[in-house]
């Protein structure tokens, strides 16, 4: 099943990001965008993911054409089916750490994954004020209120950016099975290439070009290639 149809997106802020991008991807597969601060993946990132229009193009996720959505249809799909992971945590400050939890699992009447608490290494600061936690501590809570939610495409930008290495493999691997069991997809922005390289197929955004330097039948000087 096509998860996420993009076709044609170009962006400019003061310069011009990227243009005439595309991508598609199925249900069950994960991605990564690789590029140097500035290039714009962050930006392709909350296009894709239904918080930015593009100055061209169009993004249908799901079968929908996010665009053309009312603010209502918009605001019931990223509720539902969409899970945002970004740099900052857009937790609620004044809640505990599993209030935050209890919050996603409300809404999406999931209950809270204990397994993953303890995966993630939070059971001890579970009741703690999110004021009172580390960024990493926090960052680990975004994950999990994203992933109690069950989304059906996961958006991560640096989601593993204030965490020690051990604990960032950790939640690639939760990432990495999580699409897998529920069928999801996994979009990934990072810096670091040896994460980036453990998804299915990744891209590198460079001089306002997205190119796949990673996945099936990728296409090099006209000719198709093999999987690298």
């Amino acid at each position: 099943m096509k998860i996420l149809d993009a076709t044609a997106l170009s962006h400019e802020f003061e310069y011009p990001l990227f243009n005439n991008i595309s991508l598609t991807m199925q249900a069950g597969e994960t991605l990564a965008i690789i590029g140097e601060s500035g290039s714009g993946k962050s930006t392709l990132l909350h296009i894709l993911s239904s918080l930015l229009e593009p100055d061209s193009g169009n993004v249908t996720l799901l079968g929908k054409e996010i665009y053309n959505l009312n603010s209502r249809d918009l605001v019931s799909l990223r509720r539902d089916d969409l899970g945002l992971i970004f740099q900052s945590h857009y937790l609620f400050k004044g809640f505990s750490a599993y209030e935050n939890l209890e919050v996603a699992s409300i809404l999406a009447s999931e209950s809270i994954d204990t397994t993953l608490v303890n995966r993630l290494k939070l059971q001890d600061v579970i009741n703690m004020k999110v004021t009172q936690l580390s960024g990493g501590q926090q960052q680990r809570i975004s994950i999990a209120r994203v992933l109690t939610k069950k989304p059906r495409i996961i958006f991560a930008d640096e989601p593993t950016g204030n965490l020690d290495n051990k604990t960032s493999l950790e939640v690639m691997r939760i990432f990495e099975e999580y699409v897998k069991t529920h069928g999801a997809a996994l979009i990934l922005v990072t810096h670091n290439e040896e994460f980036a390289n453990r998804c299915d197929n990744v891209y590198r955004l460079e001089n306002r070009v997205l190119t796949q330097i990673k996945g099936e039948n990728i296409t090099i000087d006209g000719t198709e290639q093999s999987a690298l």
